[in-house]
């Protein structure tokens, strides 16, 4: 028997990278999947991709407009999920002198308002023995330059595992984080930064990396689905990291 058999599962932001390989890798392991994007015609190609196991759902994680509808539009495809990855999120970079309002706004907003009223939205329709995934990053482990609001933002999804772990565990409902570290995704040709400053991002980061390589959303894929899983039951609160072994490992 497949390890999320029978399960239903909502992973936002699932239109590319760590969330769409995680919607794959749940349906591999027998999930039915609802997926969030920002447009509507990215989530129709990935459901259409995925195949008839996905749903999708148009939803933008940085307005509160949508995420107070969110519960209902789940509701409209399955009664209850068993399965929730948090996973929609977006990088800006800028030096402390250059970072403005609406950079702050426009991070916060989708990473940390994002994941509290995702959460909260959802909650009353996850079932005891359910599980809940955020995504945090190794960012909040290192002095990362240029990413003072992207770390902050993540450190404060690192408090919520620890809090929402309190608050869920007489509910019966677990909740973990992945911290991805460098992934090859097209996560930054979202952000802000030129094709130029990307490459010397990756060169910067590659020989730091013990593994000697980037790792692929697929392989993050695969922890996020333990994490839902039975076989991580007596997880809670922990964060595993998905990194290579970067920062915490120097080698020479």
């Amino acid at each position: 028997m497949r390890k999320l058999e029978n399960k239903t599962a909502l992973v936002t932001g699932a239109t590319s990278g760590i969330g769409k390989a995680t919607a794959a890798d749940f349906i591999t392991n027998g999930a039915k999947v609802i997926i969030t994007g920002r447009h509507k015609e990215t989530v129709e190609e990935t459901v259409k991709e995925l195949g008839e196991s996905a749903s999708g759902i148009v939803s933008d994680a940085g307005k509160m407009s949508d995420l107070k509808q969110l519960r209902e539009q789940t509701e409209a495809i399955y009664p209850s999920l068993d399965i929730l990855y948090v996973n929609a999120g977006i990088g800006k970079y800028a030096p402390i002198e250059l970072i403005d309002e609406k950079h702050f706004d426009e991070l916060f907003n989708i990473i940390v308002k994002g994941t509290l009223f995702t959460v909260q939205q959802l909650l009353p329709l996850m079932k005891r023995g359910s599980a809940i995934i955020l995504n945090t990053s190794i960012v909040t482990e290192i002095g990362m330059p240029n990413s003072a609001i992207y770390s902050a933002a993540k450190a404060a999804v690192q408090s919520f595992l620890k809090t929402f772990a309190a608050e869920l565990a007489p509910k019966g409902i677990r909740i973990n984080a992945v911290s991805p570290g460098p992934i090859e995704t097209n996560y930054f040709q979202r952000s802000n930064l030129t094709l130029e400053q990307y490459e010397q991002f990756k060169a910067s980061f590659a020989p730091q990396v013990p593994l000697a390589r980037f790792g692929q959303p697929e392989e993050v894929a695969k922890v996020v689905s333990f994490l839902a899983s039975d076989e991580s039951s007596f997880m809670h609160g922990s964060e595993v990291f998905v990194d290579g072994g970067f920062p915490k490992i120097r080698v020479s």
